[in-house]
């Protein structure tokens, strides 16, 4: 079970796991062993997300989902497969934590007389300011 946070656990067989070799240095381990780790979750068919948080994940992190709505992510940080499971495990879990409270709606607050009247006053003495550097008229 992937605990993210009270409301959000997701159990273990949703998640597949798949094993390759990994990249970098690492010498004849590198070579020999499956130790980079490919995470596999099916967000749109998962029952243990909220609709609300499915959206905002689907929506947050739609360039890491395949066409069937599957979110792929993959670890090769460590020469062997179980801290590179532990990786996928943490950076999912980062994840669903940043998209798990909704977004707060920002209040729209009215203009006060006083700041309006500052704005205005700011823009006559720049014009003003402009104005005495042109060149008088001559007619």
């Amino acid at each position: 079970m992937l605990y993210v946070n009270q409301a959000i656990q997701i159990p273990l067989r949703e998640l597949t796991f798949t094993f390759s070799r990994s990249s970098g240095p690492g010498g004849q381990n590198v070579n020999k062993l499956n130790t980079k780790a490919t995470l596999r979750w099916g967000v749109a068919t998962s029952p243990s997300l909220s609709e609300g948080v499915r959206e905002r994940f689907m929506k947050t992190y739609h360039r890491r989902l395949t066409t069937d709505g599957d979110f792929v992510m993959h670890s090769q940080r460590f020469r062997d497969q179980g801290r590179n499971v532990a990786d996928c495990l943490d950076k999912l879990r980062q994840l669903l934590l940043e998209v798990a409270a909704p977004p707060t709606v920002r209040k729209r607050k009215k203009v006060s007389r006083a700041k309006i009247q500052k704005r205005i006053d700011n823009k006559r003495r720049q014009s003003e300011k402009k104005q005495s550097r042109r060149p008088p008229k001559m007619e």
